[in-house]
């Protein structure tokens, strides 16, 4: 009788269910929309700019809408289903709407590509940025840190006094 009744061997016990999880994670995602929404349109000024094509600002105002969409389908999506499987489900539609707008408006496979490309390391980091609590202010700020990088070497050689000079002689 003494192992009969022993806590050690009983299967009792209970697990905390977060059921608001997922808000949470939707909220945090937001917080870093208009970051995410200006590194979408630097990239796109980028692919004008060192292309030489030209976007209307209607252009690119549905672009922003569709960022803001994403929010709103992985607010829903993932009401349903793991945030991860939500995250996934909304950044590959958002970014499959804008690659074949981009192929439309561009008309241009390899530009359609590049922002395709772009926007799925865009999306990419950021999901990891909010997987990675404890680091996630020292991601962000390396991932900034490389994005201005960039951008000082794409730009370095522009001449910005006469650029618009350049765009009109077309």
């Amino acid at each position: 009788m003494g192992n009969k009744y022993s806590i050690h061997n009983t299967y009792f016990g209970f697990n905390l269910l977060l059921p608001v999880e997922h808000y949470q994670k939707t909220m945090r995602t937001a917080k870093y929309s208009l970051l995410f929404i200006l590194l979408t349109f630097l990239s796109f000024f980028m692919v004008e700019l060192l292309n030489k094509r030209t976007l209307h600002p209607i252009q690119y105002l549905m672009i922003g809408l569709a960022l803001l969409i994403f929010y709103t389908l992985l607010l829903s999506f993932s009401e349903y289903m793991a945030f991860g499987i939500a995250y996934l489900l909304s950044s590959v539609a958002i970014v499959l709407l804008i690659a074949l707008y981009t192929r439309g408006m561009l008309k241009s496979n390899l530009l359609a590509a590049v922002v395709t490309g772009i926007l799925f390391v865009l999306y990419g980091y950021l999901y990891i940025i909010l997987q990675l609590q404890d680091f996630a202010l020292l991601m962000g700020s390396i991932g900034l840190f490389a994005v201005l990088a960039l951008t000082m070497y794409l730009t370095r050689k522009i001449d910005w006094y006469n650029i618009l000079k350049n765009n009109g002689e077309k």
